[in-house]
């Protein structure tokens, strides 16, 4: 078994190599973005082009990517999150983490990506950072001149703090 760079544990016939020589029409936003994952690891830089939103088509920089890609292993897919981009949208946004070595160094692309329907095919539009999430304590803050939670009797900064 091939498995699919995607993660989605299918051999990687039955999953994104179909949707990357045409012979099945991508159904979600995610089912793009997983075959330009696959594309990226499988080197098919035929498909990064046709997967764009053709307005966009001409900022896209093949010999760029090729040269690039030469140094690149991809390892790794998360899918964060997702809105819209379903069978019956005509847009959607899937959040990801694609995780890769360059020239032996372990690197990770967090982004936000866009797509667009037309035509009944879904098309890579565009990516971005995804918003930064705000952290919301759920216990109080521990300031650094406070005695120690764990009950040693000393300052936060001289037990615990210099533990973390």
């Amino acid at each position: 078994m091939n498995s699919c760079p995607c993660g989605s544990n299918l051999d990687y016939s039955k999953c994104c190599e179909q949707i990357i020589k045409g012979t099945r029409k991508a159904q979600t936003a995610e089912e793009v973005m997983r075959a330009r994952y696959s594309a990226y690891a499988n080197k098919e830089f035929a498909y990064l082009l046709t997967s764009l939103y053709p307005p966009t088509r001409s900022t896209y920089d093949e010999p760029g990517t090729i040269e690039w890609a030469k140094n690149t292993t991809w390892t790794n897919l998360k899918i964060i999150d997702k809105n819209n981009g379903s069978i019956n949208d005509n847009e959607g946004q899937v959040e990801f983490i694609a995780s890769y070595t360059e020239n032996g160094v372990d690197k990770k692309h967090h982004e936000l990506a866009s797509f667009k329907k037309q035509n009944d095919i879904w098309y890579f539009v565009d990516g971005a950072l995804p918003p930064v999430k705000q952290i919301i304590r759920t216990t109080e803050k521990i300031g650094r001149n406070d005695p120690c939670p764990c009950g040693s009797g000393k300052k936060f900064k001289k037990c615990c703090r210099e533990k973390t």
